[in-house]
């Protein structure tokens, strides 16, 4: 894929966005006007042109998207990394069926670029790992993948 331009996940990353998986939202900043970075876990891709992910809805990344809908997401898989733009708006105010106020946003695709630097690629994907109790942990993804895809 690398300097091309698409307009759709391929079927190569849309895989990857069908499950929990590490990425990094870029948003417009409602105060400064600069870029403001986050990372999510929490995201999945209904379809090619869909992309859904869920955070705090008290969360920075809710009021820049209000004010600005661009945004990128940035994913690191398939031997590559990979920049993913559209615009974005919230879905639901309070996701349901989770125990957490969570925020629903979903952004419709615009383009797909393969960002890697040239000559190189990817030999290991990030790994994560959360810190508190891992039941509690592997209950409450459950929860919210399940709710993203219902939603």
């Amino acid at each position: 894929m690398a300097n091309r331009v698409e307009t759709k996940l391929t079927e190569e990353l849309l895989p990857l966005l069908k499950q929990e998986h590490y990425i990094n939202v870029a948003t417009v900043d409602h105060e400064t006007g600069g870029a403001n970075v986050n990372a999510v876990s929490w995201v999945y891709a209904t379809d090619e042109n869909t992309v859904r992910f869920a955070v705090d809805k008290r969360s920075r990344i809710v009021e820049n998207i209000r004010k600005q809908p661009l945004v990128t997401l940035s994913l690191i898989g398939a031997g590559s990394t990979y920049s993913i733009a559209g615009k974005a708006f919230v879905a639901e105010e309070k996701l349901e069926g989770v125990p957490l106020k969570l925020a629903l946003l979903e952004i419709k695709i615009d383009e797909v670029r393969d960002v890697m630097f040239y000559g190189s690629r990817i030999t290991s994907e990030p790994k994560y790992e959360k810190t508190y109790d891992k039941e509690a942990a592997d209950k409450l993804d459950r929860q919210v993948m399940e709710a993203i895809k219902k939603a």
